[in-house]
């Protein structure tokens, strides 16, 4: 035994004892209970009663945000050069992104959770409708919009339920360009760091829109 070794580090067949196996250890039970605990716990629940004056509060206070709006006369200037959306209402981009990046509405957020942290990757990999920034529907209201988030978190909640311990360890492919060879698992975790880091934002939004003066 060395000097740092504990005898319950042992095996059986080095004299020594097998450390007890731990409760809900397995790689699917802990990407989805993380997020299902945080989405039943903290999330989902901070969106409640969430007003259509709070979804389109501006936290700058002059207008300098991006957000989700009605689409722009013809003849007029929209207030970003891409303009996100097929219906009515468009959300507000530009490539490259300026630095800094403007503050933006908890609508604008919702509609980056909505469409490019989950229903385009419930596209992507589990045969969701086709969703991109430009072609989606976006919501007029904050009913609309957790209705939205809703049957989007729900898609994709199944689809990784679906994937099982060997599913998980396969390569994502083509469509998360770059990190093509990565496995699913570690976009699973990413998709879900996105949803709590974002979500949180939303939640801070309104603690602001709760105390503004």
């Amino acid at each position: 035994m060395t000097v740092h070794e504990s005898p319950t580090d042992r095996t059986p067949e080095e004299g020594g004892p097998t450390r007890p196996r731990g409760r809900d250890g397995d790689l699917p039970t802990v990407l989805i209970d993380q997020i299902e605990f945080h989405m039943r716990e903290f999330m989902r629940p901070r969106l409640e009663g969430l007003t259509d004056e709070e979804y389109f509060f501006d936290p700058s206070g002059d207008g300098d945000i991006w957000t989700v709006h009605r689409r722009t006369p013809d003849g007029e200037t929209p207030p970003t050069s891409i303009q996100g959306g097929s219906g009515e209402m468009v959300i507000d981009f530009e490539v490259p992104e300026p630095d800094p990046a403007p503050l933006t509405t908890i609508a604008w957020r919702l509609g980056h959770v909505i469409v490019g942290v989950l229903a385009l990757r419930s596209h992507s990999h589990f045969g969701g409708p086709p969703a991109d920034y430009m072609s989606w529907d976006y919501a007029a209201t904050a009913e609309e919009a957790l209705a939205q988030f809703d049957r989007e978190y729900a898609r994709w909640i199944e689809g990784v339920r679906a994937w099982g311990e060997e599913d998980l360890q396969v390569a994502v492919g083509e469509a998360e360009g770059p990190w093509a060879e990565h496995s699913r698992a570690t976009l699973v975790a990413h998709i879900h760091r996105e949803l709590i880091h974002h979500l949180a934002e939303i939640a801070l939004l309104r603690d602001l829109w709760a105390h503004r003066g």
